[in-house]
């Protein structure tokens, strides 16, 4: 079994301070005990990955494969929303919200069109029944319009600690 060696004798080795040899075993890279052979392979492996991109230099520092990962991701989604948006199947949360509003205030309008339209084609429909169904039909549509207007308030309005990237889409 070879023999372990102090942190300031390993730093000598390599050329480093016995700070940075403290740092290491602090990053897991060393472990106390093991023998100089021991650390000087562990050493030269969390040098070679660092050489290749497969680890950073700091502990909580950039890694070059999950940075390049981000980016690759980014972009496959940028490309994914392009082509949604040229197959018009993705548009912006404000042009939904106005065909939404446009929509329901079209609605809205022929349910007031209602009772007249009654009168005409129902005419033997008593008064108290017709205003009974109207009173129906108006509660029906005001539940609506509120619930639209909640829905389109929270697509449009995010909560204040999760702002939105520009050009945000649904």
């Amino acid at each position: 079994m070879r023999q372990a060696i102090s942190q300031a004798e390993f730093g000598a080795w390599v050329g480093v301070s016995e700070a940075r040899v403290s740092q290491l075993m602090a990053e897991g890279v060393l472990t106390r005990g093991e023998s100089g052979h021991e650390w000087l392979i562990a050493y030269c492996e969390r040098m070679r990955d660092m050489a290749a991109g497969r680890a950073s230099s700091e502990l909580g520092g950039l890694d070059l494969v999950q940075e390049r990962a981000a980016l690759a991701r980014e972009q496959r989604l940028g490309i994914a929303i392009k082509n949604a948006v040229a197959r018009g199947e993705y548009a912006p949360i404000s042009l939904l919200a106005e065909v939404l509003a446009t929509a329901s205030q079209s609605v809205s309008e022929r349910f007031e069109q209602l009772p007249g339209l009654l009168r005409k084609v129902c005419p033997e429909l008593q008064d108290t029944a017709r205003d009974k169904l109207m009173s129906a039909i108006a509660d029906a549509r005001n539940q609506w319009v509120r619930a639209t207007a909640r829905l389109v308030s929270e697509a449009v309005s995010p909560p204040e600690d999760d702002e939105p990237e520009e050009g945000e889409a649904a």
